[in-house]
């Protein structure tokens, strides 16, 4: 048996059996969660015994899934002491990260800096993938995000957007998405610009109205602190002190994206998003996408991170879609001649 003090928390290891007693009472409803349910779940997904009894917790089952679960824990118990929230979704990242990092050896994936700030909250990494994605966006000038749907690629890249426009690192931020089909036939749509444009950039709005108060989100696309545009209306700007993202980015044609990646200007920072496997161009038509990234491969300050199925975290059910269509995907290519 192995037993040691890690802070706040005591931890008693023997093979396949691990016990942790806890030094604040009061925040074990908030790690255990309604009725127990946040160690029903990772009991359900690990297959381990989670037992209960004052402040102190006893995990059992194979010695992998004890590991897991018990780093889990610990983690979520000190995010719970430095003011975090944990929810269901937390529980199902802690696991995610933990397996990772156990299989890993790779405790980068739990540092501070895998998060950002927005005025309304703290947005943290939730797999693997996007701890990687998170210290990208932090490090590199232009990045690349991509993924399947519900890997948090637009989503990530709008929240490191806010945290730089809240704490005076950029002046404003550009949001730009293909539309009508990359095609930009935007005069017959009804409305103005804004009215156009705004089917196509709704998921950039909901993670911005996830991030900030109504009343600051409506003042600063009013004063153009946060302008959307389609990918037309870049042609000719130079975009300095800005965080400058291009959404659905495989939907742009060769042409269309050598020019926004040139808008490039003094103290800015780019992230282009998209899913190579999603393109909507006519048949015959290359990904401008694609091309950018065989291009680009290799230039110095630019990085490429490619998320998975095992990094979606808008639902169970969706990474069981995702994974089941790049099955058939697969199987279709193989019976092809």
């Amino acid at each position: 048996m192995t037993a040691f003090a890690s802070g706040a928390l005591a931890v008693e290891l023997v093979e396949g059996r691990a016990q942790l007693e806890f030094d604040d009472n009061l925040l074990l409803p908030l790690l255990y969660g309604e009725r127990d349910q946040h160690l029903a779940r990772i009991e359900r997904q690990l297959g381990v015994s989670v037992v209960t009894r004052g402040n102190r917790l006893a995990i059992s089952g194979s010695p992998s899934a004890t590991g897991v679960a018990r780093l889990a824990l610990s983690k979520l118990y000190y995010g719970l002491k430095r003011g975090q929230e944990v929810d269901l979704p937390a529980v199902e990242a802690a696991i995610r990260l933990a397996s990772a990092e156990l299989a890993e050896k790779d405790p980068n994936l739990w540092q501070e800096s895998a998060a950002f700030r927005t005025r309304k909250r703290r947005i943290e990494a939730r797999s693997p993938g996007q701890s990687l994605y998170i210290r990208a966006l932090h490090e590199n000038e232009l990045v690349f995000g991509l993924g399947p749907a519900g890997t948090g690629k637009t989503y990530l890249a709008v929240a490191a957007a806010v945290d730089l426009l809240m704490t005076g690192r950029v002046e404003r931020i550009i949001l730009s998405r293909p539309a009508v089909e990359a095609g930009e036939r935007l005069g017959f749509l009804p409305g103005d610009l804004r009215d156009k444009v705004d089917p196509y950039l709704r998921p950039i709005f909901d993670a911005l109205n996830d991030m900030l108060p109504a009343d600051q989100l409506a003042k600063r696309l009013s004063s153009g602190e946060i302008e959307v545009a389609p990918i037309a209306f870049m042609r000719g700007r130079t975009l300095s002190r800005a965080f400058i993202i291009l959404d659905e980015a495989q939907n742009t044609t060769p042409v269309q994206i050598k020019m926004f990646l040139t808008r490039l200007g003094e103290a800015s920072r780019m992230v282009v998003t998209g899913d190579p496997t999603q393109v909507d161009l006519p048949a015959g038509t290359r990904s401008g996408l694609a091309e950018a990234l065989e291009t680009l491969k290799g230039v110095r300050g630019i990085a490429t991170v490619k998320l998975s199925d095992a990094d979606v975290v808008r639902h169970d059910l969706v990474a069981r879609i995702v994974r089941a269509y790049e099955a058939r995907e697969r199987a279709v290519g193989a019976d092809e001649p």
